[in-house]
């Protein structure tokens, strides 16, 4: 059998948009190649630019999974540089976001191996990346207890992206997302917080020192965003709780302005995940008017296209 030494030998790293900068240009080798992908890649790089410069309401909205990998740093950039101003996102990102900012290492694995093995061997996987039970439970467990006591000593109920404000306050890590969202006061809207490591120990906390998440506060602020913005986009990667959230609130204001989709899932089978931007239109979740795309493709190629893109 192989051995855990052996499986834990390289570690995922976050990337930066300084590491961007030399491939601003890239997006045109793609405009000249236009087929298939690079038809909506084209687009959705234009249509985000345009959304960064006209719209006053900018969310970012992404899944869990791709916090584990080295696009963890590229989100927490795209916060800090002001590209987007409130994030949506999912109860797995805080968990990975905190355990990694604690000192978890994350490693390079494979698809094809062995669970049973990694089991025996105390070793998760998360697609082709291995996270060591050590580097991931334990260590949310432990900043929860660490922290909460403190956070809530003179206030027994917060809306949960204040809580989360805490959190990134006492985080020395510059690829941080819950850092970055801190430094610039962004809100994190987390709609699922309690289904993942980082709720789940809220609640067993909670038992302890009587506190209570207001879940409320986080809808009520993002109600308060949606109705006084002249102009909302909406950069989607990903499907789940994360996109509805995002596309849901904004069909209050008749719909978003611009929305970019980045997916690997289809439409055939009438899920969320899988829907185009045309689909939500019918929802009033985004305007007939709107410029809009969807780009078919893994986000861990797409994004940094479409970072740097944004540097041109």
């Amino acid at each position: 059998m192989t051995s855990r030494d052996e499986l834990l030998k390289n570690p995922i790293e976050d990337i930066s948009l300084d590491e961007l900068k030399q491939y601003s240009g890239i997006i045109n080798i793609y405009e000249k190649i236009y087929g298939f992908t690079c038809e909506g890649l084209v687009n959705g790089s234009k249509i985000i630019k345009e959304m960064v410069n006209e719209a006053d309401l900018r969310f970012l909205s992404f899944t869990a999974n791709l916090v584990s990998t080295g696009l963890r740093g590229l989100f927490a950039d795209l916060i800090k540089k002001g590209f987007f101003n409130i994030v949506v996102t999912t109860g797995g990102t805080i968990d990975h976001d905190i355990a990694r900012s604690f000192g978890g290492k994350y490693y390079k694995g494979s698809f094809d191996f062995d669970d049973s093995m990694l089991r025996e061997l105390e070793i998760h996987r998360l697609g082709n990346i291995l996270v060591p039970f050590e580097s991931y439970g334990k260590v949310i467990e432990d900043v929860v207890r660490r922290f909460l006591p403190e956070i809530v000593k003179d206030k027994k109920e917060l809306p949960v992206y204040e809580l989360l404000w805490e959190f990134g306050k006492r985080i020395n890590d510059s690829h941080s997302i819950l850092r970055a969202a801190y430094e610039k006061k962004i809100p994190i809207i987390v709609p699922g917080i309690v289904d993942g490591s980082f709720g789940t120990n809220l609640f067993i906390q909670s038992q302890f020192l009587d506190f209570k998440i207001n879940l409320f506060d986080d809808m009520r602020l993002i109600k308060d965003l949606v109705f006084s913005s002249k102009k909302s986009g909406a950069l989607i990667i990903g499907g789940g709780i994360s996109k509805h959230h995002t596309i849901w609130w904004n069909q209050f204001k008749d719909g978003l302005d611009y929305a970019v989709y980045v997916t690997t899932a289809q439409e055939y089978d009438g899920s969320l995940s899988g829907a185009k931007p045309r689909e939500a239109i019918s929802w009033n979740k985004i305007r007939p008017t709107a410029k809009h795309v969807t780009i078919y493709g893994d986000a861990t190629i797409i994004l940094p296209i479409l970072a740097a893109s944004l540097l041109s």
